[in-house]
This record gives structure tokens, C-alpha cells and sequence, in this order.
């Protein structure tokens, strides 16, 4: 029988863990791919929580996953230190500080108005280029056959012509699908036994609990409408529905926001290239959308609403998946399916590339100018995105005094 747990030792646990998720909250920039790098230097390499077989396992699960992948790792880094209040731990430091920052922009956004600052043009610019330059990588990884490259095609058309919400959530649906029964299985990796702490009836707890809201929260939408309840279920489906996380959370996004006039178009795009600049999970950036909101939810209060939306489904799905993914990973099936829904989500973002973010953004050839000249120094010059940002922003600054 396991010892009870000294109740000191496991507070010093948790606080260790909102220290290092801090630390990282503060400095890893760079996007999802990047924070992995970053969680591996920390958790792996400095303080050997976990070892490298480990560490990949978990990357595996949560790339598996809807939701924003680098979030759920440390969560479940958290959760596997510390407990369930270990992973809460995680992700209040790995969160807040972009957050916060995200807020404080919103307010400075309502109070400039969105069309009357150069330099707010330049952040819609720089989402040009982030989002161009996400599509252009995810395409190359993700849909590299001919079969894959078809089905993201056939996503962004799909996109393009339906643009709504719920197409998106068929597209999604519809590429598992076709991966699951048309594509070749994939080598599947030998499985690791993960030891966590979390029980199997918890588990399943946690998967009834995501179920009936997803299920259920439009139901009572439409029984009980409300702004907080519309808020509330918009964010949790993009969080529950998202694969990958990072850029690919912004067709989701836009449908439920822009489409219901909570945020103009403009708003939308000089956010998103706002969050190109802060350190953290770009989910947060739902948190710049609750706080401009027009109307209540909206401020501090409206952020940390939109934020608990959103991240709500990462801690169900991560506290529900870990105990089986032993068993789920052994699945070639899982695999070929999540190859399918990959390739899709390619296409969503490459819809997304054109409306909102080119039609919000470029609107003359110097426009396109400095897009392309941030482009170049993402992807060919390697500058960091916060550096990048403040490229464009003293750009569109320029040009709109020329």
C-alpha cells in the first residue's frame, strides 16, 4: 500500500511547478513547436522529471488530442509531478503571462479604435505572414503525399465556399473519416507504460463530463440564451474541437466570433497579430476576444471566461485519455484517422489565410510589401515572431503617415 503523501511536500510539488510553468509562460516564444522544444530543456534535460521516452509518449498523446498540444503537455507534465493540482498548476503559469498581456491589448484596441493606428495595421500585416508561413510548414508535414495534399484542398475549398462553424466541425469529421479507411497504416511505436496518477473511473468521469458539454451546451443555448452561455459554448467547442493547436485554432475561431458580430473583422486580425509578440499558448489569444467583446462578458471578466472555456476541454481530455492511451496508441486505425484530420486542418487554415486574415489586411501593394518583407524574415531570416511583430508594426506606422 502507497504512503499518504506528506501534505508539505506535495504544496512544495505544486509551487515548483507554478514556478518552472511560470518561467516558461515567460520566455518561449515561437509557437507550439517551439514550447515543446522549450518543456523538453526544462523538464527533461534541467530538472529530469520525467525521462526522453517518457517526454515523447506524452507528446504523442497530445498531439493525439483536440486542443492546444504544448498546453496539454504540461499539463500532463504537471499532473505527473504534482497531481491533479499539479496540472492546474502548469497551466496558471504557463497561461497567465500572455494572457495578461493579451487583456491589456484589447483595452489599449477599444480605447486607439482599431482603423486609427498605423501600427495596429502592421499586427493585421504580421498575421498575414504568421499564418502564411504556418500553412506553408503544416503543408509540407503534415499533407506530403498526394492523397493527403487532395484531402486538405478539398478542406479549404470546402471551407471557403461554407464558411460557418459547424461546416468546419463536418470537414474535421469527414477527413477522419477518409484517413481512417483510405489512407496506409502507419508504423505504430512500440507502447511505453505511462504511470500516472489519475484512475481509470476519474477517467471516464472526466470523458462523460466533456461529452455532455459539448453535447449539451448548445441545447441549453438555445433553451436558455445568454451572452455568458453563447460565450461559454462557442470557446469550449473550438477548444474540444481544434487538432494541433497554435495557428490552427483560427478558422474556429473567426466562425464563432467574427460571424457573430461579438468582434469586427479588424479586431479579429490585429489581435491575432498581437499574439504573434507574447510568449505562451496562442490560445490566449481567446482571452484578447472575451475582453473585447462589445458587449458583457466582456473586460477581465469576459477574458477569464473565454479563457476557462477554451482550456476547459485540454484538462477533461488530457485527465480522460491519459490512463487508456497505453491501449489507444497500439491502434493503427487512431493513427490513420488523425493523419486524415491533419491534412484537413491544413486546408481550414489555408481558407483562413484568405478571409480573414488577407481580405482584413491587404488592401494595396505596399500592404502586401511589408507582408511579404515580415514573411521573409520568418522564414528565411529566422527572426524571432515578437521581433518580427515590432517589424511591423513601426512598418504599418510608416506607411500609414506616408
Amino acid at each position: 500500500m502507497r504512503p499518504p503523501e506528506n501534505p508539505a511536500h506535495h504544496s512544495r510539488s505544486v509551487l515548483e511547478v507554478l514556478g518552472a510553468a511560470t518561467r516558461l509562460g515567460l520566455t518561449s516564444f515561437g509557437g507550439p513547436v517551439a514550447h515543446l522544444g522549450y518543456f523538453r530543456d526544462e523538464y527533461v534535460a534541467r530538472r529530469r522529471w520525467v525521462d526522453e521516452r517518457t517526454y515523447a509518449d506524452l507528446v504523442a498523446l497530445c498531439q493525439f488530442l483536440p486542443g492546444p498540444a504544448s498546453s496539454q503537455v504540461g499539463i500532463a507534465l504537471g499532473m505527473l509531478r504534482a497531481g491533479l493540482a499539479g496540472g492546474v498548476a502548469a497551466w496558471l503559469g504557463f497561461t497567465l503571462p500572455s494572457a495578461v498581456a493579451l487583456v491589456a491589448f484589447a483595452y489599449g484596441v477599444r480605447a486607439a479604435g482599431v482603423g486609427d493606428a498605423g501600427w495596429l495595421h502592421g499586427l493585421k500585416l504580421v498575421a498575414v505572414a504568421v499564418v502564411a508561413q504556418a500553412v506553408w510548414g503544416m503543408a509540407r508535414a503534415l499533407a506530403p503525399d498526394r492523397a493527403r495534399a487532395t484531402l486538405a484542398l478539398l478542406a479549404a475549398m470546402g471551407a471557403l465556399a461554407w464558411p460557418t462553424a459547424g461546416a468546419q466541425v463536418v470537414i474535421i469529421a469527414a477527413a477522419g473519416l477518409c484517413g481512417w479507411r483510405a489512407l496506409p497504416a502507419a508504423g505504430v511505436p512500440p507502447p511505453v507504460t505511462l504511470k500516472v496518477p489519475v484512475s481509470r473511473r476519474l477517467a471516464v468521469a472526466a470523458w462523460v463530463v466533456w461529452g455532455v458539454l459539448l453535447v449539451g451546451l448548445p441545447l441549453a443555448r438555445r433553451l436558455a440564451p445568454g451572452p455568458a452561455l453563447a460565450v461559454f459554448d462557442s470557446f469550449f467547442r473550438v477548444g474540444s474541437l481544434v487538432f494541433g493547436g497554435g495557428h490552427v485554432v483560427l478558422p474556429l475561431l473567426q466562425a464563432e466570433v467574427v460571424g457573430p458580430g461579438w468582434v469586427t473583422s479588424a479586431q479579429f486580425v490585429a489581435g491575432y497579430g498581437a499574439a504573434q509578440a507574447v510568449p505562451g499558448p496562442l490560445f490566449t489569444f481567446a482571452a484578447y476576444l472575451g475582453a473585447a467583446r462589445g458587449a458583457p462578458p466582456n473586460g477581465v471578466a469576459g477574458a477569464a471566461w473565454a479563457l476557462a472555456a477554451i482550456f476547459l476541454p485540454s484538462f477533461l481530455l488530457v485527465v480522460g485519455t491519459l490512463p487508456f492511451w497505453n491501449e489507444l496508441r497500439r491502434r493503427a486505425g487512431f493513427q490513420r484517422a488523425l493523419a486524415g484530420i491533419n491534412a484537413a486542418v491544413v486546408g481550414l487554415l489555408l481558407a483562413a489565410l484568405y478571409r480573414p486574415v488577407w481580405t482584413s489586411a491587404i488592401a494595396r501593394p505596399a500592404d502586401l510589401a511589408l507582408a511579404l518583407a515580415a514573411f521573409g524574415l520568418l522564414a528565411f531570416w529566422k527572426w524571432p515572431p515578437w521581433l518580427v511583430v515590432l517589424f511591423a508594426a513601426a512598418g504599418g506606422a510608416a506607411l500609414s503617415a506616408v
